[in-house]
């Protein structure tokens, strides 16, 4: 019984080995494929089956690269891409013209004075807020207050010290 299994386990492995090595002894070389060159010229058959001499030789066809490009898992969409704005450069002007430092205007509107008999409040209106002032304050250590009188208040605008004056009341 050894020498039946034996004699079968020679038998397949010679068999499997026929097969591997026959392929490659019937392919054509590939020097003879790059020196024959086909011409296609009109062949007499006598037959009614027969084929041409050129489409009865039988050429090997460059195979085609299946190998995927790109990657397998990317995301696709059926949305259509978003188009991307153009950006057009404007030139860089290499001497920038330095502006001089300007007063801004008062942001500051008269409401009302109070005159008591020590010193004169005045009320000023910032957008929402609201400034109680007297001769000397600071606002937002931005705007000090420097002289009011009946008809005006001086105001120092600090990171320049440069002064304004704002209409405080009229002359009636």
């Amino acid at each position: 019984m050894d020498t039946k299994r034996i004699t079968g386990w020679v038998a397949f492995f010679g068999v499997a080995a026929a097969l591997a090595w026959l392929p490659e002894y019937f392919s054509p070389s590939d020097d003879a494929d790059s020196s024959e060159v086909a011409v296609a010229t009109p062949a007499k058959t006598t037959g009614k089956g027969a084929l041409p001499a050129s489409a009865a030789k039988t050429g090997t066809a460059p195979l085609k690269d299946l190998s995927p490009a790109g990657d397998l898992f990317a995301a696709k969409s059926w949305k259509v891409a978003p188009t991307l704005a153009t950006v057009t450069e404007q030139p860089v002007n290499p001497t920038a013209v330095v502006q001089a430092p300007s007063l801004p205007p008062v942001p500051f509107q008269f409401v009302g004075r109070l005159h008591d008999r020590s010193d004169l409040q005045v009320f000023l209106q910032d957008g929402e807020k609201i400034y109680v002032v007297r001769n000397g304050d600071v606002i937002d250590d931005t705007w000090k207050i420097t002289g009011i009188s009946d008809l005006e208040l001086s105001l120092v605008y600090l990171p320049l010290h440069l002064s304004q004056t704002l209409s405080v009341g009229s002359t009636q």
